[in-house]
């Protein structure tokens, strides 16, 4: 192999490259809340009994859950700024991630509340509690510690699915990288080290779950 390694390119957009990481992590991290959020309020919907909003959530899962995201994408980029909703690159990219994270995440988090015992959540309304404080402190909380590690990994495969956002130009870490690859032509070396990046991300959002597990969700069964 006569393919001479040069990694003065990769050194030199280093400020380029941990831009486009931070960029990367600060979308992760806001499509990760936001997509709990709409799991959580989605699957109390869905065990609420109100038929209706079954329905409405069912449908939303099963559009989202059986296309691909590259055209969940395109259609907040492209299709809805034809009906007249204007926004960035970033923002499309945003609001498709948390709209598919919360699909996916929805389902995770039903299987975690079905699997709470019936006697548990009559025993939270037999001390007066109301149905919201019931769902948080009786059900909520044991079903997170239950789907947690199901849950975190869909977290990080929609971190590392991030990269897709690259295709409608938003300023991600993959997007930095086929514009420094453009410009170096070096896209061995570039993309050796962005997949690094991307391990070590993973690695680290694994870690930050960890603690997470451990601060808020560790207790004893007999608690």
């Amino acid at each position: 192999m006569n393919y001479d390694f040069q990694f003065d390119a990769v050194y030199a957009a280093w400020p380029m490259l941990l831009e486009g990481t931070l960029r990367t992590i600060e979308l992760s991290m806001a499509a990760m809340v936001i997509g709990l959020l709409i799991a959580i309020v989605c699957a109390w919907g869905k065990t609420s009994g109100i038929a209706p909003l079954r329905w409405a959530i069912d449908a939303y899962i099963e559009i989202i859950r059986n296309t691909p995201f590259l055209v969940q994408l395109f259609f907040f980029y492209f299709a809805l700024p034809s009906l007249g909703v204007q926004w960035s690159a970033t923002t499309a990219a945003l609001v498709a991630m948390f709209v598919n994270l919360g699909a996916f995440s929805t389902e995770i988090l039903r299987a975690g509340i079905e699997s709470i015992p019936k006697g548990q959540v009559e025993a939270g309304l037999a001390l007066n509690l109301k149905r919201y404080q019931v769902f948080m402190h009786v059900v909520l909380r044991p079903a997170l510690k239950t789907i947690f590690p199901a849950l975190s990994s869909q977290f990080i495969l929609m971190m590392l699915t991030s990269s897709v956002v690259s295709a409608i130009s938003a300023d991600d870490l993959a997007s930095v990288a086929a514009n420094i690859q453009s410009d170096t032509f070096r896209s061995f070396e570039i993309y050796i080290v962005v997949t690094v990046i991307y391990f070590l991300l993973s690695l680290a959002f694994m870690g930050l779950f960890k603690l997470l597990w451990q601060r808020f969700l560790y207790y004893p069964e007999g608690r």
